[in-house]
């Protein structure tokens, strides 16, 4: 256990539609909570409309957790950074702000120590803005958590899938091998990471232009470029019940559609941080090498894994074919 004077932290968890999700990651907190002094966590509902608000707030009655555990209801589903912007704004208005916020899936589960090794360290750290848990699927199985940002090559080995041009590009490929120790990286999955006060107040908040997805790869980018590093800590562990909370990434069921806003996010992303012109060459990237794997999988039999019409979606919502494509990377 810290000592009592440690720096009080706020945890946003955002629930839509999952209200027993969110309730299990609510009851696997308790010990942290215990453990660090001054915790506080905000569980945000972004007008899901299905009885959410009142089932949590019944469980935190119920359970006795009303002394640091309590709902924000929204009221429109705004999307994961603003429904998490709605928390944040309460901790950093309030009388005694947190050193620390930690953003967490409902879909999750905290792993006894898992928060208080990521304080320890960032505390040991002053110079860490940023810092991700390990993540594991509820049968032990490591997930890959720690990246590099997207780039023109990362798009081009993304496309391809070929093995020699992976190892020609290993340095850019987005999701490399997970170290087995506390590392330096460019981002950090958003199922838990944790920020520390000043990097919202020098960079700002999410960027509520992301509906879900790359919001927190652009708050990670914006905190490098403002002199912040960001680390990936494997000790501070969380299960991650992939998916529940977005139900686009769940990894045992057959391949969805994307949704629109994935496709908005990854433009989104790449005009305001790089402009028109890499953004074209990133589209051009991904949109030729998976155009020559479509065919190479079916020369060579392999099977299809991939979402429905990806191809035809992505030619769609690349730059070349979006309208008022300067109006969006000016907002």
């Amino acid at each position: 256990m810290l000592s009592d004077n440690s720096p009080p932290l706020l945890i946003s968890i955002l629930n839509y539609r999952t209200p027993k999700l969110a309730i299990d990651c609510l009851g696997s907190l308790v010990s942290e909570v215990q453990a660090l002094p001054g915790t506080r966590v905000i569980v945000g509902d972004n007008d899901s409309g299905d009885g959410s608000v009142e089932l949590i707030r019944a469980a935190i009655e119920t359970n006795g957790w009303g002394d640091w555990a309590s709902v924000l209801p929204l009221d429109h589903n705004g999307g994961c950074a603003f429904g998490n912007n709605a928390a944040i704004r309460q901790g950093l208005e309030s009388d005694n702000p947190p050193d620390y916020f930690l953003l967490l899936n409902p879909d999750t589960l905290v792993k006894p120590g898992a928060l208080q090794i990521l304080i320890k360290f960032m505390n040991e750290h002053p110079q860490i803005g940023l810092a991700g848990s390990g993540q594991e699927l509820p049968d032990g199985t490591p997930l890959l958590c720690a990246f590099r940002f997207h780039t023109i090559l990362s798009e081009l080995d993304r496309g391809w899938r070929l093995g020699i041009l992976s190892k020609v590009l290993h340095k850019w490929i987005v999701a490399p091998p997970l170290p087995e120790t506390a590392t330096q990286t460019d981002w950090v999955g958003g199922a838990s990471i944790m920020i520390r006060r000043e990097v919202f107040e020098q960079v700002g908040l999410l960027d509520e232009g992301y509906f879900l997805y790359y919001e927190e790869v652009d708050l990670c980018l914006r905190a490098r470029r403002a002199g912040w590093t960001c680390w990936y800590v494997p000790e501070s562990v969380i299960i991650h019940i992939v998916g529940q909370s977005t139900g686009v990434t769940t990894p045992t069921d057959t391949p969805k559609r994307l949704p629109q806003y994935m496709f908005d996010s990854r433009r989104r992303y790449f005009l305001k941080n790089h402009g028109w012109l890499y953004t074209a060459l990133a589209d051009m990237a991904w949109l030729s090498g998976y155009a020559v794997w479509r065919v190479r999988r079916v020369l060579q039999g392999k099977p299809d894994r991939d979402p429905p019409q990806l191809l035809s979606d992505s030619i769609q919502n690349s730059v070349f074919f979006k309208a008022k494509l300067d109006q969006i990377a000016k907002s």
